[in-house]
């Protein structure tokens, strides 16, 4: 998989794609949290997730609490964002969407 930043042009493009995600100032990340009905869902969606993650060989940041689930996409040998940071996005949120994640401010 391809490891080359993203510019912004490109970055604004693919924000499309996963409009209920935030990116930081700098755009060199990308962040979102989720919402289950109780822990046993947030972690059969971080382990789906986990997953679609192993496939793409990219790794969220992420943590869980309780119901919660925190998550950050950064590809760090880049020094920002990646077409793998957007194509994981895209992948959690259909995820989410089976498990009945809620996205969260």
């Amino acid at each position: 998989m391809p490891r080359q930043k993203l510019d912004s042009t490109a970055v604004a493009e693919k924000l499309a794609d996963v409009s209920s995600w935030s990116i930081d100032a700098g755009e060199t990340a990308l962040s979102r949290t989720f919402k289950f009905a109780d822990f046993s869902e947030a972690f059969g969606f971080m382990t789906r997730a986990a997953l679609a993650a192993e496939k793409l060989d990219h790794h969220p940041e992420w943590k869980n609490v309780y119901r919660t689930v925190d998550v950050r996409l950064t590809t760090h040998d880049a020094g920002g964002l990646t077409i793998l940071d957007f194509e994981l996005a895209v992948a959690m949120d259909r995820i989410a969407a089976t498990t009945g994640g809620k996205a969260s401010g």
